[in-house]
């Protein structure tokens, strides 16, 4: 129930972002119109519309993709023609009279007997906005998203994305309310009826300009993640943590010293089985009874995701310190795409970043559906007892973690004294975000996710197609070359493929394979033009130069001085690459 919450609010929270405006025109060109026969259906069925595609968007393959495509066509038809109307009916009448008859009729309808045929009509209007709303993935939509990608199509996801269309659909009809009260005022008092209808009309257009050239899912969508993250990410930290049922002690002062120690940690339930995974690495299966008396610490994790990469030098930090005071670390993996399903790649993963902690590799989501996981990473703390007592998801609160640690290692027996935290030597990758001047987020190539594609010729889901791009604008990306785009990846056909991103951020990643039968593929790098110099990433030297060797996350950029925004470019010379997500840091 939480997560139908937080999906309304998430959704609720879409009216504070820029990317919202392209439709406020459809919506407000309703103001003044009956509430029950115009209003509601018009939002009804903009939030049912926008529930089933995103739903298939997420879990449908590419025949949805192009069903989508066609739908989104005759959509932008349809509400160009509803704007023209609403400009000048009589120049719209000249265009072509029986289509724009149909645009006049979605705007009025006469006499009580039209009532019904009002609400059909302003259905139809919602069903196309629904086609055409590309909300901002903020962290609440990105949640739903993800939790869609990994369960499949089932009726949860419908209905997260339709309380989450739910919520916008309500803050929009406020402002709806609000904005029609407005105009209403507007007629009286000025007299402009006939003016504000041809305003409405002129921002219909800008409307269906805006969605027809991406704008709403590139630069305002970029903005937005800026200006809504920070309100939807505190959405999920007071809503989305694990209720505290009980708490298992108080805490014992100094003065208290003849009593055990016992934590003022909460119980948040019994730790379920370890019992889905799919193979065990670093250690023979381990479960409930293995683990008892011990205090254990769960960290999932896959190993392309750049949030997880920077989390991992502190959990192995941790397994070092205490595996003499009693814990126990078991990193559970699982997969966010599909090449990290592959045992080999997460054993070569697992060797690279110097993990010897147990892990168990979780392909089928057993064990993060037991615990009830949303998130990449994630941390979990279990005490001697085998109750689940802190949780922590995502990045930061290192220190905090470490105390958790500490206090239950001190409940289960530990004589161990309080420490300094520890400070791992990070360095690439795993080195920290620059949090202030990240201004890009999270990007995939597939088409399944793939949002802000700035080349003209369009996606072609599942086909090879030949590309092209220019200069991208800030956080649009575009491929150039014979390409094949599937639902995860964009796979490149032939040689001397290109792909180009306008980017704002110290760090630039990018998540590459080598081709289907394994042999490296050569690639160079430029920053706006040049070779990167001393903006090198890990993964490439001053000249741009590097290899695709393995499936895994690229360092390809670091700023070393002022970071500003620059376009990247990355030329492959050989065929067969596999690129599938951009991050940042």
């Amino acid at each position: 129930m939480t997560l139908f919450v937080i999906a309304y609010l998430g959704g609720a929270l879409t009216i504070l972002s820029p990317c919202i405006l392209p439709i406020l025109p459809f919506v407000f060109a309703r103001a003044g119109q009956p509430f029950v026969n115009s209003t509601l259906p018009m939002l009804l069925g903009m939030a049912a519309t926008f529930a089933l595609v995103a739903t298939l968007a997420a879990v449908g393959g590419s025949w949805a993709v192009h069903a989508n495509e066609y739908g989104r066509i005759a959509a932008i038809a349809l509400l160009a023609v509803f704007g023209v109307s609403l400009l000048s009916p009589r120049i719209a009448s000249i265009v072509s009279r029986p289509v724009v008859d149909l645009g006049n009729r979605l705007l009025n309808a006469s006499g009580p007997s039209a009532s019904g045929s009002t609400a059909a009509r302003s259905l139809l209007l919602g069903i196309a906005t629904g086609l055409l709303w590309a909300p901002c993935a903020g962290p609440i939509l990105g949640l739903v998203l993800t939790g869609a990608a990994l369960q499949g199509a089932n009726l949860e996801t419908t209905f997260l994305l339709l309380a989450y269309a739910a919520g916008a659909a309500t803050s929009l009809a406020v402002a709806l309310l609000v904005g029609g009260r407005v105009f209403a005022g507007m007629k009286r008092s000025l007299g402009v009826s006939e003016r504000v209808r041809q305003a409405l009309g002129a921002a219909v257009l800008v409307g269906v300009a805006t969605i027809a050239l991406g704008l709403d899912t590139g630069l305002l969508a970029r903005l937005s993640y800026a200006s809504t993250a920070t309100f939807e990410q505190a959405v999920l930290d007071r809503l989305h943590a694990k209720p505290k049922k009980e708490m298992a002690g108080t805490i014992v002062t100094a003065a208290d010293s003849t009593q055990p120690f016992r934590s003022d940690l909460p119980l948040e339930g019994a730790a379920p089985s370890f019992g889905g995974a799919v193979e065990w690495l670093n250690s023979p299966p381990l479960d409930t009874a293995a683990l008892k008396g011990k205090v254990v610490l769960v960290d999932f994790w896959t190993y392309s995701c750049i949030n997880c990469i920077r989390t991992v030098p502190y959990v192995r930090a941790w397994a070092e310190k205490y595996k003499d005071q009693g814990l126990v670390v078991i990193g559970v993996h699982a997969p966010e795409f599909a090449f990290e399903k592959k045992i080999d790649n997460v054993k070569k993963a697992v060797s690279d970043f110097g993990i010897a902690y147990p892990v168990a590799v979780d392909n089928d989501y057993r064990i993060w559906r037991a615990f009830e996981n949303s998130y990449w990473p994630a941390h979990y703390l279990i005490d001697a007892e085998g109750q689940i007592r802190y949780h922590h998801f995502g990045e930061g609160n290192y220190a905090e973690t470490e105390k958790a640690i500490q206090d239950l290692l001190r409940e289960a027996g530990s004589n161990m004294q309080a420490s300094a935290a520890v400070t791992p030597n990070t360095k690439g990758a795993e080195a920290g975000p620059d949090l202030k001047n990240i201004r890009s987020g999270e990007t995939y190539l597939g088409y399944q996710r793939a949002t802000s594609f700035a080349s003209p010729e369009g996606i072609a889901a599942d086909a090879s197609q030949t590309y092209s791009v220019a200069e991208p604008g800030l956080n649009a990306w575009g491929l150039a070359g014979t390409w094949t785009v599937h639902a995860e990846q964009a796979t490149l056909d032939r040689p001397d493929g290109r792909i180009a991103y306008r980017f704002s951020a110290r760090d630039l990643h990018l998540v590459l394979g080598p081709s289907a039968d394994g042999k490296p593929v050569r690639f160079e790098v430029t920053i706006d033009g040049k070779a990167p110099g001393a903006d090198h990433g890990v993964d490439t030297d001053a000249a741009g130069r590097g290899t695709v060797s393995s499936t895994r996350l690229y360092q390809l950029v670091r700023q070393a001085g002022a970071v500003e925004a620059r376009t990247f470019e990355i030329r492959f010379l050989d065929p067969g690459v596999e690129a599938y997500a951009f991050t940042f840091g």
